[in-house]
């Protein structure tokens, strides 16, 4: 089986994710899609207590299990289903549960820091990165992690100053070069998401009569 693998970056509350769930959606009528979220593949910290936890600087490339998620892609481009961890971000540690990803034609995975880690970047055949504002950033986070994480405005304010801007900057918004097409406004650019779906939909078709010619 033919496989492309998608990567969408973009800082914090960019739109990535709106963006990735769109394409993942519209693209199944048209052959197999699979969804991976780096933030699944956070180091498991369960063995420290939540307010340990919490000073974990989240938005640094090597708090992610690199190894883990370049061998799943790995594991997935060859045909084989893997075990995806699922992360829990209200207690801040690795879920006992994890979801089972069946090998398809395009495998799209999006993170902040999926072009800053040489060892995602190069497997990536496509590039995007969505690009916005940071202030509209700041609320959108704001917004998410009091209403759905159980966090404080205080302790949302402080994290995205000590760690979350700084690292931005550090490696986000650098790895944007890296880039093969540049989204801005995140999910709301209808048209670049209509633009993105007819090539990933030709890619499919694409896929599907190289598996048939083998």
């Amino acid at each position: 089986m033919s496989v492309i693998i998608i990567g969408i970056a973009g800082g914090t509350a960019s739109g990535k994710t709106t963006i990735s769930k769109k394409l993942y959606e519209a693209s199944l009528p048209y052959g197999t899609v699979s969804l991976i979220r780096l933030d699944d593949y956070y180091h498991d910290s369960s063995h420290l207590t939540l307010e340990q936890r919490r000073q974990i600087n989240f938005d640094h490339p090597d708090s992610y299990d690199t190894d883990l998620i370049v061998k799943h892609l790995n594991q997935l481009s060859q045909g084989i289903a893997i075990e995806k961890p699922i992360y829990d971000f209200v207690y801040s540690i690795r879920s006992q549960e994890t979801e089972r990803i069946e090998p398809s034609n395009i495998i799209i995975v999006e993170g902040i820091m999926i072009f800053a880690i040489k060892e995602l970047r190069d497997l990536f055949q496509m590039k995007i990165y969505v690009d916005t504002d940071d202030d509209i950033r700041f609320i959108r986070r704001l917004k998410r992690d009091i209403n759905h994480r159980g966090r404080t405005v205080e302790s949302v304010v402080n994290q995205y100053l000590t760690t979350v801007r700084p690292m931005h900057q550090t490696f986000v918004e650098p790895s944007k070069r890296y880039a093969d097409i540049i989204v801005p406004e995140g999910g709301k650019n209808a048209v670049a998401v209509d633009i993105l779906l007819t090539k990933i939909i030709d890619l499919l078709r694409n896929s599907d009569q190289e598996t048939y010619k083998k």
